[in-house]
């Protein structure tokens, strides 16, 4: 659903540009909390999330290169904000999102970069707040276990896809530039994408799944699923006894047995297992993708939405659509697309989350730093 430059008029792109950045300043701060206070234990898993949100972001880079067939002729591929929210939270996942955007309209000329600003407001923030929103709504009335994660997950993404449809049509029927009427427009767009929702759902609950069942600690959207260890009184620590020189009355309390710490479990095998399903989808898999045109691609050459396209600013880049210049071999010249999109959205999205979460370790050690020593 990458909107190119053309499809939208200059107005209702800056505007959404506007809306888009002032999203992405909000998230920029709720991810700072997110990232600070994850893990199972509030902060105690802060250290390991940034990395596996710069995950989220590439893997969500590659499984968007994996287009499946919907219909005859057209295809589909992951948005994936119910995805980022669920596994990161809804700020975060506005974030991760736009780093996949950003880095697909600058190196691989996928999604106009006038038209950027749609894209964000459109498949990062419309689909992250609509997937969360239902996700929460679900999980408070389907009782707290594991599957229902899963399966609010599922309807979560499905109907998120749609929306994002609506939310296209509304900016079409405002700053369009070919004359279709919108009454085609959302029929077909919505039309179409119900089915790829279907298609995204099947893959964030795959995904969602997948994670709860080896490290649920790590899921945003599955906190409180699994209980902190609690302080019991052990048999072992009773009173003494009572003497003669100690009546019972006197005898202390009980005192509660210490109970060992947790140990410490490492997110490595997860963030390896991860990166190596985003590498085998961006530099194997993708190469059998559908070659059909995806949800907005056939909608826009059927009802002549792209008569107005332009051609992107980036056209010439060396990894335009997807392929290495310059290789005659298609498979190597894609795989290795795949490969370097996976690295760049790797190392930017980890770049962009390590700052925030240590900007937000930052401030909440200043006042304690700056507070003035006790008076005695």
């Amino acid at each position: 659903m990458h909107v190119p430059d053309g499809f939208i008029n200059a107005p209702v792109s800056a505007a959404a540009g506007a809306v888009a950045a002032a999203a992405v300043a909000v998230s920029l701060r709720g991810a700072r909390r997110e990232l600070a206070g994850a893990g199972a234990g509030g902060g105690t898993g802060a250290e390991r999330t940034a990395p596996l949100a710069g995950l989220v972001a590439a893997f969500i880079f590659a499984v968007q290169m994996l287009n499946f067939p919907v219909a005859a002729g057209t295809s589909g591929h992951l948005l994936g904000g119910a995805l980022a929210a669920i596994l990161v939270g809804p700020y975060t996942g506005v974030l991760c999102v736009s780093v996949v955007l950003l880095m697909q309209g600058v190196l691989f000329a996928d999604g106009g970069l006038t038209a950027l600003g749609i894209n964000i407001s459109d498949m990062a923030l419309t689909t992250t707040v609509v997937a969360y929103g239902v996700f929460r709504l679900l999980v408070k009335v389907l009782p707290r276990t594991r599957r229902s994660v899963t399966v609010a997950s599922f309807v979560a993404a499905l109907l998120s896809v749609p929306a994002a449809a609506v939310c296209f049509t509304a900016l079409y029927a405002l700053g369009g530039t070919t004359d279709v009427p919108i009454g085609k427009v959302f029929t077909a767009m919505v039309g179409v994408h119900v089915l790829i929702g279907i298609g995204e759902a099947v893959i964030t609950a795959l995904t969602v799944g997948a994670v709860i069942a080896v490290r649920p600690d790590l899921v945003h959207g599955a906190r409180g699923l699994t209980r902190p260890l609690e302080l019991r009184t052990s048999p072992l620590a009773a009173a003494p006894a009572a003497t003669p020189d100690r009546p019972a009355a006197d005898r202390p309390a009980p005192v509660p047995a210490a109970v060992p710490a947790a140990p410490r479990r490492s997110a490595r095998r997860l963030w390896l297992a991860g990166l190596a399903a985003a590498l085998l989808c961006a530099g194997g898999l993708s190469y059998y993708a559908s070659s059909s045109p995806d949800g907005l691609e056939k909608v826009a050459h059927d009802k002549g939405l792209d008569t107005k396209a332009e051609q992107h600013a980036t056209a010439d880049s060396p990894l335009a659509d997807y392929s290495v210049k310059d290789i005659a071999n298609p498979r190597l010249a894609g795989g290795l697309a795949g490969v370097i999109g996976v690295a760049a959205t790797l190392a930017v999205g980890t770049g962009v989350f390590v700052v925030l979460r240590r900007r937000k370790a930052a401030g909440a050690t200043a006042p304690a730093a700056d507070a003035p020593a006790e008076q005695h």
